[in-house]
């Protein structure tokens, strides 16, 4: 059984993806508007995979006899100065997410349970992803800069990306 300190810190986490979904959903809007139909798709992508990270966590306290508490989510962001920024702050909340990540299995280890640490540590190896996805588009839309043609190539590159539900046994 999963105790209250863990329950009510990862009740928190399940409130930051969801906070982190409506993010990469309001940067979704942000880029339809800017006409980035590629850029709209890869931020649809995330806002599926944290709401799917939402909800492995929602299950694991479930199952494990906690009570979810859903808390009250704040307005995400949703008006940036150019792609770049866009990404540059998505690089930064997924930087935030990992902390909190690693806030919880230090709290996992604190408290010598074994199953949410085996539990956090697929989201600790997917941030490493997730922060390592993001850094390789800032690095692209640096060197192209302005360019127009290469704002676009990228673009149609993100347009690639789909969504891959999480598998039951991760």
């Amino acid at each position: 059984m999963l105790n209250q300190k863990l329950v009510s810190a990862i009740n928190d986490q399940i409130q930051y993806e969801i906070y982190s979904a409506l993010t990469y959903k309001a940067m979704q809007a942000y880029f339809e508007a800017e006409d980035l139909p590629g850029m709209a798709n890869w931020m649809d992508v995330q806002f599926q995979e944290e709401m799917a990270h939402a909800e492995k966590m929602f299950q694991f306290v479930c199952e494990t006899g906690g009570r979810v508490q859903l808390q009250q989510i704040d307005a995400p962001r949703n008006e940036y100065a150019s792609p770049l920024e866009a990404f540059e702050v998505s690089l930064e909340h997924e930087q935030s997410v990992t902390a909190r990540i690693n806030n919880l299995m230090d709290l996992a280890q604190q408290e010598k349970d074994h199953a949410a640490q085996i539990f956090l540590q697929w989201f600790i190896t997917e941030q490493i992803e997730e922060e390592a996805s993001v850094n390789l588009i800032i690095a692209k839309l640096k060197r192209v800069k302005e360019d127009g043609r290469g704002l676009m190539m990228i673009d149609q590159e993100l347009a690639s990306r789909t969504f891959t539900p999480i598998a039951a046994a991760e």
